[in-house]
């Protein structure tokens, strides 16, 4: 049994990856319906992991669960990003404030000095995709340096949506170099201990990337597909 269970984990794990890259490469479009047994056949794998896997993704914005029939991909909504950016725009704020209230010290903040580096080096070699990346690292690495075990699971639940949100529109944006900086900025409040300014540069950082994306989503009507 233990063996058994161990492997629908599995099974659930690579469905959930699977079904995450289907959806970021659009290859199941927003708006578009699928059969469980539709998904089960094109992976290769049973139905149950495949439930098991759009249960998770349902809880990340990513699908909806319809009863007897199947999943629907979630379209990319200005309105739903408007309110996910609110959420993210306040909580990491907060845990950047924390993390200056924390007293780390330069060691414990070598990850999110690395996330920057890599923000930069990924721009010096027109690598955008590895800018994306790199600004993950970052902002999963403020988030726990936050110390609020709440706000994280919070601010991971909604990830994924922003992160699908930035792919569609990352070869549109001007090179974020204004990006790299506010997050240099950040890094340094936090490592001064400057709490008040880590938060104000950070949600100052948070809104104008809530005004970027909204813009493209609706002048290059990505929110329809």
């Amino acid at each position: 049994m233990k063996n058994s269970a161990v492997k629908i984990l599995s099974s659930s794990h690579r469905a959930m990856e699977e079904l995450r890259r289907l959806i970021f490469s659009g290859e199941l479009a927003g708006g578009s319906n699928h059969l469980e047994s539709e998904l089960a056949l094109r992976l290769n794998m049973s139905r149950t992991p495949i439930r098991e896997a759009a249960l998770a993704l349902e809880a990340q914005g990513l699908l909806e669960m319809r009863p007897r029939k199947g999943v629907r991909i979630l379209v990319i909504s200005p309105d739903d990003m408007r309110e996910v950016y609110e959420v993210l725009t306040a909580l990491e704020s907060v845990a950047a404030r924390n993390a200056a209230q924390a007293g780390y010290r330069d060691a414990e903040l070598a990850e999110l000095a690395r996330a920057i580096d890599n923000m930069d080096n990924a721009l010096e070699a027109d690598d955008m995709r590895a800018w994306a990346d790199a600004d993950d690292q970052f902002h999963s690495e403020l988030v726990r340096l936050g110390g609020n075990t709440r706000i994280r699971n919070v601010v991971s639940m909604m990830a994924d949506q922003v992160r699908r949100a930035r792919a569609m529109t990352l070869f549109m944006r001007e090179k974020p170099h204004k990006s790299n900086e506010d997050h240099r900025q950040v890094l340094d409040a936090i490592r001064d201990g400057q709490a008040d300014v880590a938060y104000r540069i950070h949600h100052a950082h948070r809104t104008q990337a809530q005004s970027t994306l909204l813009d493209l989503l609706v002048r290059h009507h990505l929110h329809s597909i």
